[in-house]
């Protein structure tokens, strides 16, 4: 019946939109990994840390937890950067965390959300969010995709979009050459509200100038709304793009989209009060919106298609297959399961060129290498696992 479901839902969504994707068994089964325990447990912690309006020290705290998650979700130092700023008479930092893609790892797929209040704690606006991108980041860590994935927490939003203006005008185009963007996912708000069933989303739609990124956007709105019909059970709909942290990228030329609730909105009571607490807001609308969002992420950012069935290499990476020492200088040594016996061994450096490519080698002769930050990937049949390495 399911796979009579889904042959349905694909036939629909064909007919309606003739380039609409189709479903991936293995996205949804990420998809369905998102935890309603971690999202209560994200928003709860959230709020405990009280009005975190830029400049405070309450939102020097809320950065300094987002950057535990990543560690305690087994990011490291080399996959963080911390963008301190300065605008309007306040400083604050935005925390960029990338995860890195296997075959274009300087083209990124932004997924972004604020995480500063105003006069409340702002569970919802922008809490919410927050907690999205942290089980995003949590379920994806390990499962190769093809385009890297910048994962951003702006300050300063209700502040008017001081970070994410900030971050654009000195990251992205101060890059030689310019970041390149193949998309921009906001999320800001998607809460819901207690009362309602929260059984619809909003998905935002650029309309805005310069059109010369518009028509682009169109097309990427709509298939995020085909990852929400086809990995959440949430219905879709469509809103004009909003003031949020995406519009700095818009501005810029950049395609973006993002999520938006369908109940409450611009009328939600409770956002910018004291008022915008877990208890006015629905966690479980925050996990299926979580769903459709990690379905779209790895639609865009093109992730492994392996099934969590012939998963194993993948599943059992942070325990049986790992790179030490990291840094390291002269031998790089890989730890692999003992039941593994074929395997492939491939090092690239960040723009994807390959460096080495050796057979069954569990000791690997690195002193040819210059310092810097590679990418070793370890294939076994259709099974693959790309990890980040140091050479110094």
């Amino acid at each position: 019946m399911l796979r009579k479901s889904i042959f349905l839902l694909t036939a629909v969504l064909t007919a309606l939109f003739p380039k609409a994707q189709t479903f991936v068994q293995a996205y949804q089964d990420r998809a369905n990994l998102v935890s309603p325990t971690n999202i209560h447990t994200y928003l709860q912690e959230f709020e405990n840390l009280g009005v975190k309006r830029t400049g405070t020290t309450q939102n020097t705290n809320t950065f300094n937890w987002l950057k535990n998650k990543y560690t305690t979700l087994g990011y490291t130092a080399s996959d963080f950067f911390e963008h301190s700023w300065t605008a309007n008479g306040l400083s604050s930092k935005n925390l960029v965390v990338t995860k890195t893609g296997t075959l274009y790892p300087n083209k990124f797929v932004i997924v972004c959300g604020h995480f500063d209040s105003i006069n409340g704690p702002g569970t919802n606006d922008n809490g919410s969010g927050t907690s999205i991108i942290l089980e995003i980041a949590r379920i994806l860590k390990d499962i190769p995709t093809e385009y890297s994935i910048k994962f951003i927490h702006f300050s300063g939003e209700e502040q008017g979009l001081l970070g994410s203006s900030r971050y654009v005008s000195q990251i992205v185009n101060g890059t030689n050459p310019k970041m390149d963007i193949k998309l921009v996912i906001n999320l800001d708000q998607v809460g819901g509200l207690a009362t309602k069933a929260n059984t619809k989303l909003y998905h935002d739609k650029d309309q805005s100038n310069p059109a010369s990124n518009n028509a682009a956007a169109a097309i990427a709105v709509q298939e995020l709304a085909n990852c929400t019909l086809l990995y959440s059970p949430l219905a879709v709909d469509f809103d004009p793009a909003e003031s949020t942290d995406y519009v700095p990228f818009q501005l810029n030329g950049e395609v973006i989209t993002g999520y938006w609730e369908y109940e409450g909105g611009y009328n939600n009571p409770f956002v910018h009060t004291a008022n915008d607490l877990l208890v006015n807001m629905d966690p479980v609308y925050v996990f299926n919106i979580g769903k459709a969002v990690v379905g779209a992420v790895q639609h865009f950012a093109v992730a492994s298609k392996v099934t969590l069935a012939a998963e194993d290499l993948v599943s059992k990476s942070s325990e049986s297959i790992d790179f030490y020492p990291n840094p390291a200088s002269t031998i790089l040594n890989l730890k692999i399961d003992d039941s593994i016996k074929q395997f492939k061994v491939e090092i690239s450096d960040m723009s994807g060129k390959q460096l080495l490519n050796l057979e069954n080698q569990s000791q690997i002769d690195i002193t040819h290498l210059q310092p810097g930050v590679y990418l070793a990937k370890v294939i076994s049949g259709e099974k693959q696992l790309t990890k980040k390495i140091i050479v110094q």
